[in-house]
């Protein structure tokens, strides 16, 4: 790479320290602000709260820069006319108002993905900007337009050698160790694509390892509270990740990029929150074998707990008096079955139809009055809907539901589920759901997880659920149908990011393809796209673990790495594996202690106490992700250089440098052996840098020889 030129780059160091000159002052006028000026204490409190995000989103990091890159325009530039802007998280003003730095979201700063040497877009020059804990220590231009006299003046740097950029490579394959960075400054054009598409518009990314999917969902998140504000304010954003763990490794990327307003969640978590609001005393603590958990997931549950709702609707074998004054008003039983049946007939939730129903009756009455020559208004009509009679003859004909009760009585209760499933689930079908030990009560009941789906299912066809306006869902290809319509219950009239990648499912309630689990979400029409270029997995790594594709995914393309650096593989069977593993991380000598970033020993979930003990006689410093009890202070995960990473938790996370052991043990622990080698397969795509397989069982046939 040329070396910059002195003076330039300290024009541009600068104008780095002047722009965080310039973001202090602006969190300083923001600190100034007092919501004593509001005009009323409900006024105050919006107003503090407004201030205090406000004051979060203008944080300044020192170790984080505040622009990655520049813009030099043309003049011929409609909106730009010649001037160059300054790429970065946020917007920075001067005192005058002047844009110091560029918000990377902002439309002028598309061309910064997107232009290129054939379609510059009006761009002249765009530079990249090395940095080295937020001090800026290199830069690097290419060139894009045909200077002359429309180029902005200064310095006319080299440009990059042939369209690569070392800064970005570099950037890519920074060494890491925390949780997930964002990828603001590398976001490549088919990426950003993704990222900028419309708030209206729902899309599912299949995106093979190291493609960044998940980070292009965020950034799209980030993209949408930015160009969407009014209307994502008011509605909200929510990102579905499928652990805590995964939550805790993604949690700063929405921060760093000023956006402190999305909630993060799991399933379980959604579906938990549902039986907490029924009662204090619901909680999943219970787990089903993997045939209950899967047909719990299938769609069909959705038309059994449906019947079985509605079916607590009775049939009126008599009719209702309302005495009113000196007169007693009849409904015959088929005047009041009319009216549950026109009330069915508007498919409204059950406990709306249930609230209309009094005002029904009470109309039918108010009607039969006038017939009879009384004086009537809508305070008669209150009155009479309100009164004893009409209440317990509602209470009695169409009773409130609780939810967890409803689902309990289905579940251990014979004859309530096969009223309920018939010519949906077969005898063998309704023996497997049926407990064989039920709990008396639902408050005593150990509920699943599959449970609870089953639950909220039942409390949305009670009450409707709210709507989140955009909902991004990460791997989505290991939730059930009814998980998906869980999720799908928060974004009904919002819109949703599906992320995931069918190669990498590893539930035996999955579904294997994106239209049907679309449809199962409610976003049937969301568009496709697929990604296939890593630019995180190195190519040999990648070529390894897509020699089982073949046999997991076989209608998926092949991904492929971008990457000139092949990345370093090494498998090796080992009589102990663990003593090798011991000594490879521990010592001077180790090839341990002379990695760079983060490392991570992956193991089959049986295997990861003896690992971690090993390691801690060992003395090599360690955390184990997922642990229970949380881990004590200075053993928290991502925040030590070396995790233990329990094979069910790595999904979705990156390493530079990981460690597997046991291959055959890993996939012998899944229900399956099609699961199983996709467990694999997630495990071995894990390394950004190196990866060794330490084995002393013979390895999958599917993987064939090293």
């Amino acid at each position: 790479m040329p070396v910059a030129p002195d003076l330039e780059l300290e024009a541009e160091r600068s104008h780095l320290a002047g722009s965080r000159t310039a973001l202090g002052r602006m969190r300083d006028r923001t600190a100034g602000l007092d919501a004593a000026a509001a005009g009323d204490w409900v006024s105050r409190q919006v107003l503090e709260s407004a201030l205090h995000q406000r004051m979060r989103a203008l944080a300044d990091d020192p170790t984080v820069a505040l622009f990655f890159g520049r813009l030099d325009y043309d003049r011929e530039h409609a909106a730009a006319q010649g001037e160059r802007f300054y790429i970065g998280r946020r917007h920075v003003s001067d005192e005058a108002g002047d844009p110091m730095v560029v918000d990377w979201r902002a439309p002028i700063s598309l061309p910064f993905y997107r232009a290129r040497a054939s379609e510059p877009m009006g761009v002249l020059r765009r530079r990249r900007f090395g940095f080295g804990q937020g001090e800026l220590t290199a830069y690097e231009d290419e060139v894009l337009g045909e200077a002359g006299a429309g180029d902005p003046a200064g310095a006319a740097p080299a440009t990059v050698d042939g369209g690569r950029s070392e800064l970005l490579e570099a950037e890519i394959e920074r060494p890491r160790v925390g949780p997930m960075r964002d990828i603001v400054a590398t976001i490549q054009p088919d990426q950003d694509v993704i990222v900028r598409a419309g708030l209206e518009q729902s899309l599912c990314v299949q995106g093979a390892p190291g493609t960044g999917k998940t980070a292009v969902g965020l950034h799209r998140a980030a993209f949408l509270l930015y160009s969407y504000r009014d209307q994502l304010s008011r509605r909200g954003v929510l990102v579905v990740g499928p652990n805590a763990s995964f939550l805790r490794y993604i949690g700063d990327v929405l921060p760093v990029l000023g956006e402190i307003d999305a909630q993060q969640t799991t399933v379980e978590e959604l579906v938990a929150a549902t039986l907490s609001r029924l009662g204090p005393r619901y909680a999943v603590r219970g787990n089903d074998p993997a045939p209950a958990a899967t047909l719990k997931g299938d769609p069909r549950m959705a038309e059994v707990v449906r019947r079985a709702l509605w079916a607590r609707v009775g049939v009126p074998e008599e009719g209702l008096v309302v005495p009113r004054g000196a007169r007693r008003w009849r409904l015959a039983p088929y005047e009041v079955q009319e009216l549950l049946d026109g009330l069915r007939a508007r498919e409204v939730r059950y406990g709306a139809a249930r609230a209309m129903l009094p005002q029904r009756i009470a109309h039918v009455v108010l009607v039969k009055m006038e017939l009879a020559g009384e004086a009537t208004d809508d305070r008669v009509q209150n009155t009479v809907a309100r009164s004893r009679e009409v209440t317990r003859y509602v209470a009695q004909l169409w009773p409130a539901v609780d939810p967890a009760r409803l689902v309990h009585r289905l579940l251990s209760d014979a004859k309530t589920l096969a009223e309920a499933a018939a010519g949906l689930l077969d005898d063998d079908e309704q023996h497997l759901l049926l407990w064989s030990r039920p709990a008396k009560a639902a408050a005593s009941t150990p509920w699943s997880l599959a449970d609870a789906v089953l639950i909220d299912e039942v409390a949305d066809l009670v009450e409707r659920t709210g709507s989140y306006g955009h909902v991004v869902l990460d791997e989505a290809q290991d939730l059930s149908a009814m998980m998906l319509r869980a999720v799908g219950r928060r974004c009904t009239t919002g819109s949703a990011t599906v992320l995931g990648d069918l190669a990498q499912a590893t539930t035996p309630w999955a579904v294997r393809s994106w239209p049907v689990g679309l449809g199962h979400l409610g976003k049937a029409t969301a568009h496709v796209e697929q990604l296939t270029q890593g630019f995180r997995v190195p190519g040999e790594v990648i070529d390894y673990a897509a020699r089982l594709l073949p046999v997991i995914a076989p209608d998926l393309e092949p991904p492929t790495s971008v990457r000139r650096a092949r990345g370093e593989l090494v498998v090796r069977r080992d009589a102990d594996p663990l003593r090798a593993l011991v000594a490879e991380l521990s010592g001077a000598g180790g090839a341990g202690a002379q990695r760079v970033g983060s490392v991570a020993v992956i193991v089959p979930a049986s295997l990861t106490h003896q690992v971690a003990t090993a390691l801690e006689q060992a003395g090599v410093g360690h955390a184990v992700l997922g642990s229970q009890p949380p881990p004590a202070p200075g053993q928290v995960e991502f925040d030590l250089p070396l995790d233990v990473v329990p094979a069910g938790l790595a999904k979705g996370l990156e390493f530079d440098h990981v460690l597997l052991l046991e291959p055959t043990a890993l996939v012998a622990e899944e229900p399956d052996r099609l699961t199983g080698l996709r467990r694999l397969y997630v495990c071995l795509t894990r390394a950004v840098t190196s990866l060794v397989v330490l084995h002393a069982a013979p390895l999958p046939p599917e993987l064939g020889s090293p």
